[in-house]
């Protein structure tokens, strides 16, 4: 996907734009969201990932969000979202 003006921000290099790829990975109530130049080897952290998500629908939700977020660009984050269930927003995992 190309990301909006803007581009996608990232711990390790700052702001990545243009044609990208998104990845969310989740395991053990925990997503992590990475991002790569499509085609390139490298993947870099999207600035707030983790992101503790009980659920694989909440990840699925999350995923989502995050492509839309990328498409949004103005140095995108992964976005909080609510989860289901409980009612309590989504936090970032602790480091």
């Amino acid at each position: 996907m190309f990301s909006g003006h803007g581009g996608v921000l990232t711990e390790e290099v700052g702001v990545l734009s243009g044609d990208l790829t998104v990845h969310t990975t989740w395991a053990d109530d925990t997503a992590q969201v990475t991002v790569q130049y499509t085609g390139a080897i490298d993947w870099f952290t999207m600035s707030g990932s983790p992101v503790v998500c009980c659920s694989e629908e909440d990840s699925r939700r999350l995923h989502d969000a995050v492509v839309q977020a990328v498409r949004a660009g103005e140095a995108a984050t992964v976005p909080v979202l609510p989860r289901s269930g409980p009612g309590k927003p989504a936090q970032h995992a602790p480091e």
